[in-house]
């Protein structure tokens, strides 16, 4: 029971309301926190961000404002929020609020640069006042851990080394929090008490409701709602994988372009947590399964993906919704039947199918991956449960499931590197 309580833990911490993209609101903590220590509205922001928090604020929406990319994020930390909101720190936002902001902006006093060398998470805020006065903020292994705050380089909060290392299989730093395996997720998922866990469920109150306005009004791409429209002409069928595909791809749509309606997040990823959830919750419409064990189907999706991010690290070259949708399958697997052997088969199809899509920052066209990882997901799901899994012979996939997932994390953190400063050097130098 100890352990089971551990898993709790976990999910309680990685399973979290978030509104907006977290990197770019990650942003806007780490300037508010600045902001409060500084004691006024500062009259200049410095940014100095990893490439991978730069590279996933650049296209994507932020709440309320009908603007992309860091500099709102910032001056919107600037002039409203409080820091102890974390990753709703811009719940609330008024129109008069998001015009100050577009002041600061367009005055040129925000000033974004990238900081190499660095963890991949990182984001270090300074705010100069009036006075002369500096404060800084320092975000640093997950989007809300403010792991540093100074003013005037007197050190207030000092949660963590700074550029310690950091291994993201143990969490935070030296400290296992709880060993993770599938079959010891199975085994959690589907013996804990259904009242230790009731409370998941609320992953599809706070998603439903953004993919239903997805598929209502016109955000983003409108992959969702396109899709629907064919569902409903008729030219696509009405089964468990494309409403699976649509209902997620509709509240990409509209967290991507700055819906100002929070989700549920999954290691620090709103979107890792849309997929995680909506495929789980329509598939268990559809075989009208009961609250238990749609919650039971949720815990093993969250965690499974948690599990495999951990390997992979909270940024990568790596698309994310490859580790949620992977995770989003076994909930599908196991409503339909499926035990932990099956759950295993389809990680090993997800991870030997879709491995490899990259992330090219956060922006509208991420609704588009959403419904291709979900999509994979389900079908890999099917296979399993039919007993067909891609065998060891095939590339990064081994007999170990565990094995398995250790060879994608290291692709992804690893040999995937270079490719990530790629990406950002291409997505800077265009016109």
């Amino acid at each position: 029971m100890q352990t089971f309580q551990a898993y709790i833990d976990l999910l309680k911490t990685e399973v979290v309301p978030a509104l907006g993209c977290t990197e770019p609101i990650a942003v806007a903590l780490a300037v508010a926190k600045a902001r409060e220590v500084l004691g006024e509205h500062p009259q200049q922001v410095e940014l100095l961000l990893s490439p991978n928090i730069f590279k996933n604020g650049m296209g994507v929406g932020i709440p309320g404002t009908g603007m992309t990319g860091l500099p709102i994020a910032a001056a919107l930390g600037a002039v409203y929020g409080n820091s102890s909101d974390c990753l709703e720190v811009l719940k609330g936002v008024t129109p008069q609020v998001v015009e100050q902001a577009k002041q600061l902006v367009d005055s040129d006093m925000i000033k974004v640069g990238v900081k190499k060398d660095t963890e991949k998470l990182y984001i270090e805020a300074i705010c100069s006042g009036s006075n002369g006065n500096v404060a800084k903020a320092i975000i640093t292994t997950k989007h809300s851990n403010i792991s540093r705050v100074e003013l005037n380089d007197e050190v207030l909060e000092c949660s963590a080394e700074i550029n310690g290392s950091t291994n993201e299989n143990t969490g935070k730093q030296g400290t296992i929090v709880v060993p993770l395996s599938i079959d010891e997720i199975f085994n959690f998922s589907t013996t804990v008490p259904f009242a230790d866990i009731e409370f998941i469920l609320q992953t599809v109150d706070y998603n439903l409701k953004i993919a239903q306005e997805g598929l209502t009004n016109e955000y983003g791409l409108m992959v969702g709602k396109k899709l629907k429209k064919y569902v409903d002409n008729g030219v696509l069928s009405d089964d468990v994988m494309n409403n699976a595909m649509l209902l997620t791809a509709a509240a990409s749509d509209a967290r991507m372009a700055g819906c100002a309606m929070p989700v549920m997040s999954n290691s620090g990823s709103g979107n890792q947590g849309i997929t995680a959830t909506l495929p789980v919750y329509s598939t268990a419409v559809r075989l009208k399964a009961n609250q238990e064990k749609l919650a039971r189907a949720l815990v093993l999706s969250h965690l499974t993906a948690i599990h495999i991010k951990r390997y992979l690290g909270r940024l990568s070259a790596l698309c994310g919704c490859v580790v949620a949708a992977a995770g989003a399958g076994c909930g599908v697997c196991y409503l339909m039947g499926g035990g932990s052997k099956e759950m295993g088969y389809t990680i090993k199809n997800m991870i030997g199918n879709v491995t490899g899509m990259i992330c090219d920052g956060a922006k509208e066209g991420c609704a588009l991956k959403v419904s291709s990882g979900v999509g994979s997901a389900i079908q890999s799901a099917l296979l399993a449960l039919e007993g067909i899994v891609i065998s060891s012979n095939d590339g990064i996939i081994e007999d170990d499931v565990e094995k398995t997932i250790q060879n994608l994390g290291e692709v992804g953190s690893k040999g995937m590197s270079h490719t990530d400063e790629l990406l950002l050097q291409i997505m800077v130098s265009k016109k």
